[in-house]
């Protein structure tokens, strides 16, 4: 509680120049429990000043030097896993298992998976007489979202650490919690002042300011297509590298081979993970014609076991929604599905039954969805699916594709060549064949509107460095 309104500056926790704060709500009970600080233009320069006083030694810190760090980092992080995990649940309603499970693993994961790759990580290499460098971009901005908070949050300061970079950090405001826990982690760590440097508040009055900062080299993102467009454009002016991962609107081909009962039931569950919370969610399965009727029970039977309600009780699958703009703006997605002609399988509008309070909604299923309406276009990020038919492998490919975006995309099948071809043709960042573990050492980022860049392991690494040739170097 000591460090909720205060910010991380320059190695210690400092008051924010100008004292204004924010309720914090807990999304299972609409009510706050606690209060963060918002941070202004002050605290941004404050802070970005702390990073670029601090990049000059850092970047030329050996890579020995890094992986203790980054080691020291991953020990205190084990250390207070358990508050992390009990944070995430509260700030953003995920069930308290699967953020034991998911949400702080993840965190977790990214620092092993980024230690794992720095020490196998060259940072130099002769071409012919010109000696390739690779060096540490300088002093950036790490704006991360709501809804998997320390994924995002480790997934970019854990590869700008191990690239030699400095930072300033602004978690989500509706989730922020978990980064402060984070923050005094950093500092346990022993992490050299101005390195890492922490500021809450909300777009506009701090992530807009980072973006565009003239002494920020290089903005990361992860939030919605809309907030992105605005970074970019906010970041354009002093022509600063901008990495983004943005919305995702992703299919899931099940082919005619694939074992069609389990493919289907399994969508169902990966599509409504997080409370349908996550980017790269497959939230539009496409299904033969002629087993369309057939999806459409299996996915209700599957849709209906699962168990919303409180995040903290057992045996719960799913959580509420983050917040009551989000449970707003899933019930009107909802309510246009039904407008528009697509068939309610099971769930829709309002609150599950016996929840009276709370941003939970019905996990819902749509039937005879094509994909020019509204709940096929636009990403809802709630426990919502979309089942479409098609008459052809070619027809799939095609629906799949016709999308603003590419973030990610699923295929199901019996037999893995044919799985691969199919996969080969579908335009996005990440394709998952036949529901695969998670691979924290796969590249993840998107094509079209899901951004630009990569993340995770050595492709995270990869974009936080700037490449030079010091040409005539000799061999």
């Amino acid at each position: 509680m000591s460090n909720h309104l205060k910010f991380f500056i320059d190695g210690i926790w400092v008051t924010p120049e100008i004292p204004v704060a924010l309720d914090v709500v807990d999304p299972s009970t609409e009510e706050a429990y606690t209060r963060i600080a918002l941070g202004s233009k002050a605290d941004v320069d404050k802070a970005v000043a702390a990073a670029k006083a601090a990049f000059p030694a850092f970047s030329q810190w050996s890579k020995a030097e890094r992986l203790a760090l980054l080691k020291r980092i991953l020990a205190e992080y084990e250390k207070r896993y358990e508050d992390i995990a009990r944070a995430v649940s509260q700030e953003m309603g995920a069930p308290l298992a699967f953020a034991h499970d998911a949400q702080a693993a993840a965190g977790k994961g990214h620092l092993a998976a980024t230690i794992e790759a720095l020490e196998n990580y060259e940072f130099t290499a002769a071409r012919g007489s010109t000696m390739i460098v690779r060096e540490p971009i300088g002093v950036c901005a790490l704006i991360t979202p709501w809804n998997w908070p320390l994924n995002q949050i480790t997934c970019k300061v854990g590869p700008a650490i191990a690239a030699g970079c400095t930072m300033v950090l602004k978690p989500s405001e509706i989730a922020p919690i978990s980064g402060i826990i984070f923050a005094e982690v950093m500092e346990a760590a022993g992490t050299p002042k101005g390195v890492f440097n922490l500021v809450n508040g909300t777009g506009p009055d701090v992530g807009q300011v980072m973006a565009g900062h003239p002494d920020v080299d290089m903005v990361s993102f992860t939030g919605s297509t809309r907030a992105g467009i605005i970074v970019a454009k906010t970041a354009a002016d002093t022509v600063k590298r901008v990495a983004q991962e943005l919305g995702g609107k992703s299919p899931n081909i099940i082919l005619p081979d694939a074992e069609f009962e389990k493919a289907v039931a399994d969508g169902v569950t990966a599509c409504f993970g997080n409370s349908g919370q996550s980017c790269d969610a497959p939230t539009r399965m496409l299904v033969p014609t002629e087993r369309h009727d057939q999806a459409l029970q299996i996915a209700k039977v599957a849709a209906e076991k699962l168990k919303t309600g409180d995040p903290r009780a057992d045996g719960i699958d799913l959580g509420p929604v983050v917040s009551q703009t989000q449970y707003d703006k899933i019930q009107r997605l909802i309510e246009a599905g039904i407008k528009e002609g697509a068939t309610l399988v099971t769930g829709g509008p309002g609150r599950p039954e016996g929840l009276n309070r709370g941003y939970y909604i019905r996990p819902t299923v749509f039937g005879h969805v094509t994909n020019d309406m509204t709940i096929a276009r636009e990403e809802i990020f709630g426990p919502v699916l979309s089942i479409l038919p098609y008459e052809s492998e070619d027809q799939a490919v095609e629906i799949a594709n016709d999308t603003p975006y590419g973030l990610a995309a699923y295929v199901q099948s019996g037999d893995i060549g044919h799985a691969r071809k199919v996969a080969a043709r579908l335009r996005a960042g990440s394709v998952f064949v036949n529901y695969p573990d998670w691979d924290l050492s796969a590249p993840f980022g998107g094509y079209k509107q899901s951004g630009n860049g990569r993340e995770y392991a050595d492709w995270g690494i990869h974009d936080f460095l700037e490449v030079k040739g010091i040409v005539g170097y000799g061999v």
